[in-house]
């Protein structure tokens, strides 16, 4: 009964074409991995606790108040974090309105859904992150599930390209799917042992005398070994992915995806080893986490590449003449 009310509702917009409906899936993507680095922002500026309680910014207000305890450089920057996250929200929502207006699949409708309740459970963590005074556990949860919405988001992508009516068409031998599947359980792993690395880092989220955040007593140095030799183990994952792909033939698309992503992981690759010799500076710290982000989006378009949606052409028949 409420959905065929919402349906009546969702019914009085125009319809949207298919490249409106990309436009905004691009925007889901752009959103989500864009939190995760205004996120990274908030932390190396040490701004986690700009705003000290949730969800309100200070109890009584939901903007910044003049206090002296709490300087406004890091009210502003976590202020405007929060204020990001209904650009995410907007996003979600206009998501799932195309969707439902233009009557997708419902694959299509499941994965547009998805949005708008990640981001509810993103608002949720983030709140629980404040409460506990940035405890490095749940500020590594925030950001994991960060990628997993970006990991989400870039298949919504994939799949509203693709035709309702078509067929499912497998790309790549079976092998080669669960390979990707592999490296992509891989990159999680690599993503984990990051923020563990983080965790035991110089970027707490905030520097407060009388209230220090907890850290991860775990040496750094170890955590980062643990760290490097997972992407190791996703790299050379990858390449042995191109090389089979290579041997069975690949579609331009797949080919791409592929070239895309391995020049980012090597990419991130290098801001990490540069990051390791020169102390972890802030700014570099931002430009990792956006990495992260890309390589997460790069590994999910290239899985969503090997088994997707055709139309297929019915050969017409040709009418043979009448015999007698």
């Amino acid at each position: 009964m409420l959905y065929r009310a919402f349906l009546g509702l969702v019914d009085r917009l125009p319809l949207p074409s298919l490249r409106t409906q990309r436009l905004i899936a691009v925007a889901v993507i752009l959103s989500q991995a864009g939190i995760s680095v205004t996120g990274a922002i908030v932390r190396v500026t040490a701004s986690g606790l700009g705003c000290p309680t949730w969800p309100q910014c200070f109890p009584g207000s939901f903007t910044p108040v003049g206090v002296s305890e709490v300087p406004v450089l890091h009210q502003t920057v976590e202020f405007g974090n929060r204020l990001l996250t209904f650009v995410v929200t907007l996003c979600a929502a206009l998501i799932v309105l195309a969707v439902v207006r233009a009557r997708r699949r419902r694959e299509v409708l499941v994965y547009a859904w998805l949005m708008p309740g990640g981001t509810v459970v993103q608002a949720i963590i983030g709140g629980i992150t404040v409460r506990t005074g940035l405890l490095w556990w749940t500020v590594a949860i925030h950001l994991l599930a960060s990628m997993a919405m970006v990991w989400l988001a870039v298949v919504l992508y994939a799949k509203i390209g693709e035709p309702d009516d078509g067929i499912d068409t497998v790309q790549v031998p079976a092998p080669l799917r669960w390979l990707t599947a592999l490296s992509g359980v891989a990159l999680a792993g690599v993503l984990i042992a990051g923020t563990l690395v983080t965790a035991a880092g110089p970027h707490a989220g905030d520097k407060s005398i009388e209230r220090p955040v907890e850290r991860l007593q775990v040496e750094i140095v170890t955590l980062v070994h643990l760290h490097s030799q997972l992407l190791i183990g996703y790299l050379a994952l990858l390449i042995g992915l191109a090389f089979g792909l290579f041997a069975v033939g690949m579609s331009a698309a797949i080919r791409k995806r592929l070239f895309v992503l391995l020049g980012l992981v090597l990419a991130q690759s290098l801001v990490g080893v540069v990051q390791y010799f020169t102390d972890v500076p802030a700014a570099l710290v931002a430009i990792h986490v956006g990495g992260a982000a890309a390589c997460t989006a790069a590994t999910a378009a290239l899985w969503a590449s090997l088994r997707t949606r055709e139309t297929v052409a019915v050969p017409a028949v040709v009418a043979q003449p009448a015999t007698r």
